[in-house]
């Protein structure tokens, strides 16, 4: 296959990631208007991990084939079980800010992680240039606009989204600490299958899950566990095998685009003019904070 056509088809591999993503964010709202949010993200995640599994066994062979670092097995669990913690507490804040804000704007705060990746990178000795800087002035103009409406208060379920955002923006992070010394997939399915766990065991804690309502939000668990977490990482990995890291992030950065077109499109969301600027700054903010970056891009949910 010749190198454009290649590239076409990676580009095509993202673009389709982004899109999943983006409607996933109306699968969660939906699925809240039935279940809670412990039992939607561990029966999700559960999902997503079983659909990986498959993929784990069969490239067995060629991935124990690859070289790879040294490292203490210790350092493996440990870096695999602080992402399952991670993700677990980033995606149940993003889950319960569903109940009280639109998958419009959940996505797009939600994109912001994009943004706040370099700015915790500086923790780590990393370096943030003026594109970095410029973007994160241009988000959180927008997503004041967007979210703030009375005094300097975020609105209760756009203040956990931001959250969640964070807590994506250090899962990136542990996840570019463990690059190349483990497994991508074994990192996947490993954090997804503590998520579940984490996220069952409350549900049956502290959640009253009918069969009714579970059968209701069957298809949304369905859509944001099969193909938000398994199908969208897949293409994910593939795509970013012939696709540099800074374009590839502003490709993914659609699903932002996607979550609230969505939203307006499914479940009749819409925003105010005020809303809409913010929203165009936040996304503006999202590619300015893509250029020139070199760090490669990990998949979320």
């Amino acid at each position: 296959m010749d190198e454009t056509r290649q590239n076409v088809i990676s580009i095509t591999f993202l673009f389709l990631a982004a899109l999943i993503w983006g409607f996933a964010f109306v699968a969660q709202r939906v699925g809240m208007d039935y279940v809670g949010p412990f039992f939607f993200n561990g029966v999700r995640f559960l999902l997503g991990a079983l659909v990986l599994v498959p993929a784990l066994l069969l490239t067995r062979r060629s991935r124990a084939a690859r070289p790879r670092p040294a490292i203490p097995r210790h350092h493996v669990v440990i870096g695999c079980a602080l992402l399952g913690v991670i993700l677990f507490v980033s995606i149940t804040l993003q889950q319960t800010a569903l109940i009280y804000t639109t998958a419009g704007k959940a996505g797009l705060i939600t994109g912001l992680y994009v943004v706040f990746v370099p700015l915790v990178g500086l923790f780590r000795g990393q370096r943030a240039g003026p594109m970095v800087w410029a973007g994160s002035v241009a988000a959180i103009a927008g997503l004041y606009l967007m979210s703030v409406t009375h005094g300097v208060a975020l609105a209760p379920g756009d203040g956990l989204c931001l959250l969640s955002a964070l807590g994506w923006a250090f899962q990136v992070q542990v996840v570019g600490w463990l690059a190349g010394k483990v497994d991508p997939l074994v990192v996947a399915v490993s954090q997804y299958a503590i998520c579940a766990v984490l996220s069952l065991a409350i549900a049956a804690a502290v959640e009253r899950v009918t069969l009714s309502g579970a059968m209701h939000a069957a298809w949304a668990i369905a859509y944001a566990g099969i193909l938000s977490v398994g199908v969208a990482y897949t293409l994910q990995v593939i795509g970013q095998q012939h696709v540099a890291p800074a374009p590839a992030g502003i490709i993914m950065s659609l699903e932002a685009v996607f979550a609230a077109f969505g939203g307006w499109l499914i479940l009749g969301e819409t925003l105010s003019a005020r809303g809409l600027a913010g929203a165009g700054l936040m996304l503006m903010g999202m590619v300015l904070s893509q250029l020139r970056r070199r760090r490669r891009r990990v998949p979320i949910p």
